[in-house]
C-alpha cells in the first residue's frame, strides 16, 4: 500500500483518486470543493483540510488542477517563494501533476522539483471523464526515465495506455499536438457530414461509406457528432458528457501559444481555434466539443 496525497477532485480527478483507493491504496486528497471531499470520503478515501495537510506520510503527491498558474502556485509558491509545497515533500518521493498546462510551467516545476531530490512528472490525460471513471485514461507523460518508471504502476491503475513522451514538459506538448488535431478532425467530419446531409444523404449512410473509405477517422468510428448516428456518445445525449468546448478552447489557446513560441505553422489549429471559439461564444461551451457540427447545422460558421 502505498500513500498518496491528491490534490483537485474536479471532474477528472475525483473518478482518478477513487480507482487509486479501490486499489487498495490510502489516498488523502484535498479539494476547494466540500462535496467533493465528502464524496470522495463515502468511497473510503481520506479528507485533509489543506494541500499541506494531505502531503503528511505522502510517498506519491498527485494533481490535477484547472491551470499553469495554479499548479505553480501550488508547488512553488507565491511570488516570495513562500508557501510551495515542493518545500514541504520528502526527498526520493514522486510529484505527478496531471493538469493540462502550458509546458513551461511543466518544466520550470520539474527543474525545482529536480533540484531538491524529488521525482516529478508532468502527465496529462486523454480520455474524458468516462475514460477517468472507467481507470482507461491514456497518460501523455513528460519527465526524467527514471521518474517515469517510478511512475508507471501508479498511473497504471487510472489508465489503460502510458506514453513516454520525453522530459518534463513533453507530456504537455505532445498533448496540445493531439487536442489541436483531434479539433480539427472533429471539425473537418461535421463538416462534411453536413454537407452530406445537406445534399440529401443519410448521415449513418455516409458515416458508414466514410469510415470504410479514405476519410475514415477517430470521430467517425467512435464519436461520430450528428445525433441518433451513433449510441452512447455524446451527440445522442444532446451533446452532454464527454469533452466539454470550453475545454477544447483552452486546450487550443495552450497549443496555438505553443506554435507561437516556436514560429511553427498552424493554419489549420488557427482555424478550428476560430471555429470552437464562436461556438463557445454562441453559448454552447458547457456542451461537448462534438456539437461543433450544430454550430454548421445553425450556419454559425
Amino acid at each position: 500500500m502505498t500513500n498518496i496525497a491528491f490534490i483537485g477532485l474536479g471532474n477528472m480527478g475525483g473518478p482518478m483518486a477513487a480507482n487509486l483507493v479501490k486499489a487498495g491504496h490510502h489516498v488523502v486528497a484535498y479539494d476547494l470543493v466540500k462535496a467533493s471531499l465528502e464524496e470522495f470520503v463515502s468511497i473510503g478515501g481520506v479528507a485533509a483540510n489543506s494541500a499541506e495537510h494531505a502531503l503528511e506520510n505522502a510517498q506519491v503527491v498527485i494533481s490535477m488542477l484547472p491551470a499553469g498558474k495554479h499548479v505553480e502556485r501550488l508547488y512553488l509558491g507565491d511570488e516570495l517563494g513562500k508557501g510551495g509545497l515542493l518545500s514541504l515533500i520528502t526527498k526520493g518521493s514522486l510529484v505527478v501533476d496531471s493538469s493540462t498546462i502550458d509546458a513551461q510551467t511543466s518544466r520550470r516545476v520539474g527543474l525545482c522539483a529536480k533540484k531538491l531530490g524529488i521525482n516529478f512528472v508532468d502527465a496529462p490525460v486523454s480520455g474524458g471523464t468516462a475514460g477517468a471513471k472507467a481507470g482507461t485514461l491514456s497518460f501523455i507523460v513528460g519527465g526524467e526515465v527514471a521518474a517515469f518508471e517510478i511512475a508507471q504502476p501508479i498511473l497504471s491503475l487510472m489508465g489503460k495506455n502510458i506514453f513516454h513522451a520525453g522530459p518534463a514538459g513533453a507530456g504537455q506538448v505532445a498533448k496540445m499536438c493531439n487536442n489541436m488535431l483531434l479539433s480539427v478532425l472533429m471539425a473537418g467530419t461535421s463538416e462534411a457530414l453536413r454537407m452530406g446531409v445537406e445534399n440529401g444523404l443519410d448521415a449513418k449512410v455516409l458515416s458508414d461509406i466514410m469510415v470504410k473509405s479514405s476519410g475514415r477517422n477517430w470521430a467517425l468510428e467512435i464519436y461520430n457528432p450528428v445525433p441518433g448516428v451513433m449510441e452512447g456518445t455524446p451527440a445522442s445525449n444532446d451533446y452532454q458528457g464527454g469533452f466539454m468546448v470550453d475545454l477544447m478552447n483552452k486546450d487550443l489557446g495552450l497549443a496555438l501559444d505553443a506554435a507561437q513560441a516556436s514560429n511553427s505553422a498552424v493554419p489549420l489549429g488557427i482555424k478550428a481555434s476560430e471555429l470552437f471559439k464562436d461556438h463557445g461564444a454562441q453559448g454552447y461551451g458547457g456542451l461537448d466539443f462534438s456539437s461543433i457540427y450544430q454550430h454548421y447545422a445553425n450556419k454559425k460558421v
